[in-house]
């Protein structure tokens, strides 16, 4: 062995020598090439694509005209070898001056590297359940990165919070598994955790901005969500709902490129709730004053001839819905040498909200910079900056819209607003919020990250690295004295400030390499500290002279309100470690382990281990596998089982706290502290375990993919608030109890398939999940949480009602009155099943399941169609199984003749219309949550629908470019549903109450138009 060494040793010193020699002797020529490199599809050009002489080290790079030039001392004839990221290496026959070279999409390519914790690995080498994101999909928004996320993997659900522009989404990897702590995946941006928890000091009313929605989506490269315990365990005590990892775009080796992208588009609200009009209104207001008052007579509101007098009356949601315009601006310039690789960006983004006076706008800038700084070292910075501003419709407002009768007026005769509703119902002229209310919030985020590689031995990597996210936040209010919010204040003005500091620190070392040629061991350990704090600060006043200065000058307030302030920090200080080891590319073992200490857990439980394995198996790596070679490409078993944690449960809940309070003792005013918490020394992690098996399978030359996955996920030792007994002063203390469990199956199929000029790409996702609460704390069966209930043995998000059992008639008022729930039952009312057998209905007693917010199975369908330079994107995301409780409905069939009302009530009982089902119209009915208010979600949409064109090269380098690209986007042109309110894809956000529907901001329909050029 030694002697091989030494031959080697001295053979190495040889070809020194010789390079040497050759750099102070004149090269021999004897053939020159020029060419160019061109996409098979699109031709166009491709730049940075390495041409390199097979059987020699002789190579060169195209240009961004794709272009390159051989001067060597190679004769005719001879090969090259044409290699660039995402087409298929492909060897050349020369025996020219000139050749143009086509290379064609290598789809299997573009998915090879796999972004994972702590590192890539490539996906034929990885053991676990990792997706990552098309580049359609994350070329399909424009907005935030979680958009980019919606029906692009199987298992992740993405459901809109609010159609208000710049506010978040919910996010649920493979079902949600917590009840009070976060259930929202943890993003790793460039290597930095992130858990997106909303930024605000308090003084906002409506949706919170999201905090993502800083991060431009044109800066992103690739998303990769990871699914399972193996994938997520090396993230600890976060891991437990998913992991998604973000990587910005970098610069490249030898290439400079401009691009400048426009898009200018325009919104509308996808479809408006129905309500009646002024005529319809008025006769519903008509019955319900005759239904209490008999002998008033039928005309109380209105006579026929005033009420055929009115007209269509006031369209409130006309009057607040908009056509809203989008514009985008990206220029972005990437670049680099051997040594050093650049990518800078800027970005101005504004969004009209569909509601007047709301909007979003986002001002953004990023530098990443990649530095070999020797043989043995290496340096980066990863920077950006971002600030928003957003506009934002107050709570209550859409209900409001919904609500507010046609025949009010904006204004009054002498053009001052209308206050409020003019009936018994009390709330404001929304219109005049919009206008006249300001409501805004502006967001400063700051987030870099700084980091060192050096190699200490041949196989050893030392990677430290220092980051730190800053978030500013800046929330004002202003309500002022001429809209009814403000009458009583006479002016009100709060202004808010917040900062979120945090910092990270990770040091880890690598080892990597391969022994005889079929041990391949890869190692990593590591430690980290991470540390955030927070602090805000609110003030205001009331009582102004005038609205002229609003928020701007708070001293001119005659009442000062009482400030408030607070401060918080938590800090994780983790070990971690993984081994990856494969043999001969067949078989595969991932080990991992993660240990976490948290300060937001008590003193007894401060740390929590997270351990994972996983196994997998190459099967078409072996002999026997050949004769199915030609059918089967690949295929690969695999296995994990592992653990991970949640710790996403606010500061200080472990320990005991005061808080304080207002007293008067005689005739003065004093402050005091009284407890709010008991201790807990024994609060600890929620621990989440998870089983998850997959196959993977390339057919037909690898052209169609095929991954599919079954997993059990259960979540124990949940964070809950119990009841606890009374002699200890509180009555509840949040513990580690009861369990929730996930299981399901996902599938994805991946296609790439081409006939000459025209290619196909294509990816279809589907998932199934069955969610089921395990067990809850102190033996409980189940807990009520108004309209939803948490028990034993059915999913998270269940609806807790009445049954409805059709409309009482007259003949039945005796015998069957007693199931309306009224004291004095009328003809008309509603009937509800006797779900205890009691022999009547009450509210308390009579109350089931009545459906589910979670869905049997969601999916998503891209497709890119290529023919020549024009492409045709196409992506579908559904949901099919999902209940919505649709409150806005609820409100707007009280049928009381105090507020608007769905046209529904046009079918209203009466003696003349006996056979609706429909509910007669009462002045003060008794609401009752129902059935009737729980409707089928399930809905299938175009999400987007892209079409581009590719200029010919031919025009385009005339004017010394390298691209021009056109294209039309539709996002949210087409949607199938049963749904009845503005849009099925709604959700609060919430674990315990999900899939409500109530005054949420409408979803928005749009359809823009884009240019794209590089230079």
């Amino acid at each position: 062995m030694k002697k091989k060494l030494n031959i080697i040793l001295w053979f190495a010193v040889f070809l020194v020598s010789l390079g040497i020699s050759a750099q102070s002797t004149k090269p021999t020529i004897n053939s020159t090439l020029d060419g160019v490199v061109i996409d098979q599809i699109t031709k166009q050009p491709i730049p940075g694509v390495n041409v390199q002489i097979k059987g020699i080290t002789h190579s060169v790079i195209t240009d961004l005209d794709g272009k390159f030039s051989f001067q060597t001392g190679q004769s005719f004839p001879y090969t090259l070898v044409i290699s660039a990221v995402g087409y298929v290496t492909k060897e050349q026959f020369v025996n020219d001056k000139f050749i143009q070279i086509a290379l064609k999409e290598d789809v299997k390519e573009l998915n090879e590297v796999v972004v994972i914790g702590y590192g890539t690995t490539s996906k034929k080498d990885y053991t676990g359940a990792a997706e990552t994101v098309s580049t359609q999909a994350l070329r399909s928004t424009q907005r935030s990165l979680e958009s980019a996320l919606q029906g692009s993997v199987a298992g992740v659900n993405v459901t809109q919070t609010s159609g208000q522009p710049g506010a978040g989404l919910s996010i649920r990897v493979r079902g949600g598994s917590s009840i009070q702590g976060g259930n929202e995946p943890l993003y790793v941006i460039d290597g930095f955790p992130i858990y997106n928890s909303d930024v605000t000091s308090g003084v906002l009313s409506g949706s919170p901005t999201n905090p993502l929605s800083a991060i431009n989506p044109a800066d992103i490269e690739s998303i990769t969500v990871l699914k399972d315990a193996s994938s997520t365990a090396i993230y600890g005590s976060r891991g437990a709902n998913g992991v998604v990892i973000v990587t910005t775009k970098k610069g490249k080796s030898n290439i400079m490129a401009v691009n400048y992208d426009y898009s200018l588009g325009q919104q509308e609200v996808r479809k408006k709730v129905s309500v009646l009009d002024a005529a319809g209104f008025s006769r519903l207001r008509n019955a319900a004053l005759y239904d209490t008052n008999p002998a008033g007579g039928t005309n109380q509101y209105l006579s026929d001839a005033q009420i055929a007098q009115l007209g269509k009356g006031v369209d409130w949601q006309d009057e607040a819905f908009r056509t809203a315009q989008t514009q985008n601006h990206q220029l972005s310039i990437t670049g680099g040498n051997n040594q050093t690789k650049y990518a800078i960006s800027g970005n101005y983004f504004n969004q009209e909200g569909i509601i007047k006076n709301t909007g979003f706008e986002r001002l953004s800038g990023r530098i990443n910079l990649d530095s070999k700084l020797s043989d043995k070292s290496r340096f980066g910075v990863n920077l950006s900056i971002a600030e928003t501003k957003s506009k934002v419709a107050p709570s209550g407002l859409v209900t409001a819209l919904l609500s507010m009768p046609p025949t009010a007026t904006i204004y009054e005769a002498d053009g001052s607003y209308t206050l409020r509703n003019p009936f018994e119902n009390i709330f404001s002229n929304p219109i005049a919020t919009l206008n006249e209310r300001k409501n805004r919030a502006i967001n400063t985020r700051t987030q870099g990250t700084v980091f060192g590689e050096y190699d200490v031995l041949e196989n050893l990597v030392l990677k430290v690295s220092f980051g730190a996210d800053l978030i500013a936040n800046k929330e004002t209010t202003y309500i002022p004295s001429t809209i009814y919010e403000g009458l009583i204040t006479n002016g009100e003005a709060k202004i808010g400030n917040s900062n979120n500091k945090t910092w990270l620190n990770e040091n880890t070392l690598t080892y990597t390499k391969v022994f005889n040629d079929v041990h391949s061991l890869n190692v990593l350990a590591g430690y980290t500290q991470q540390s955030s704090a927070r602090d805000f600060v609110t003030t205001g006043s009331q009582q102004f002279v005038n609205d002229v200065t609003s928020d701007n000058s708070l001293q001119s307030g005659n009442l000062a309100l009482i400030p408030t302030s607070g401060e918080s920090r938590w800090a994780l200080n983790s070990y971690l470690s993984r081994l990856n080891y494969n043999y001969d590319s067949k078989y595969y073992f991932t080990a991992s382990i993660r240990a976490d200490g948290s300060s937001r857990f008590g003193k007894n439980n401060k740390w929590g281990y997270f351990p994972s394995v996983a196994a997998a198996w190459q099967i078409d790596r072996e002999n026997f596998f050949s004769p199915l070679s030609n059918v089967i490409n690949s295929l690969k078993l695999r296995t994990s089982y592992g653990s991970t944690g949640n710790q996403e449960i606010g500061e200080y809940q472990s320990l005991s706290t005061l808080s304080s309070v207002k007293y008067l003792f005689g005739d003065q005013i004093y402050t005091g502290f009284t407890p709010t918490r008991i201790a807990n020394d024994d609060l600890g992690w929620e621990l989440t375990k998870q089983f998850d098996a997959g196959i993977d399978l390339g057919i037909f030359n690898n052209k169609v993919f095929l991954t599919l996955d079954a997993y059990r996920k259960t979540t124990k030792n949940l964070l809950l608030d119990v009841q606890i007994p009374y002699t200890s002063g509180f009555t509840s203390s949040l513990q580690n109890f009861g369990s929730v469990q996930n299981q399901g199956i996902e599938l994805g199929i991946n296609t790439s398939l081409s006939n000459g000029n025209l290619s196909w790409i294509s990816n279809f996702n589907i998932a199934f999940n069955k969610n089921k609460v395990l067990a809850l704390g102190n033996d409980a069966e189940f807990y009520t949480f108004g309209n939803y209930i948490l028990k034993v043995g059915d999913p998270l998000g269940s609806f807790y009602g009445a049954v409805t059992d059709g409309i009482l008639q007259t003949a039945d008022i005796a015998t069957k009155g007693i199931f309306t729930g009224n004291a004095t039952p009328k003809a008309g009312d509603r009937l509800y099943k006797d779900i205890n057998g009691d022999g009547a209905f009450t509210t308390a007693a009579d109350r089931t399941t009545i459906g589910n917010a979670q869905p049997d199975f969601t999916f998503g369908f891209s497709n890119n169609f290529i023919y020549k330079g024009f492409e045709l994107g196409i992506i579908i995301q559904g949901s099919v199984g999902n209940d919505i409780l649709n409150g806005n409905s609820q409100a707007l069939e009280l049928f009381n003749g105090q507020q608007n009302a769905s046209t529904s009530a046009l079918d209203a009982w009466t003696p003349a219309n006996p056979s609706t089902t429909t509910p007669r119209a009462k002045l003060d009915p008794a609401p009752v949550f129902s059935n009737r208010f729980v409707e089928d979600g399930s809905f299938v949409r175009f999400k987007n629908i892209t079409l581009s064109y590719n200029l010919p090269k031919t025009l385009i380098e005339q004017f010394k470019l390298t691209a021009v690209k056109l294209r039309l986007v539709g996002e949210n042109l087409i949607t199938f549903t049963n749904y009845s309110g503005f849009d099925p894809e709604v959700t609060n956000g919430s674990s315990i109450s999900p899939g409500t529907d109530t005054g949420i901001y409408p979803t928005a329909k749009s359809i823009s138009a884009g240019l794209s050029v590089t230079f």
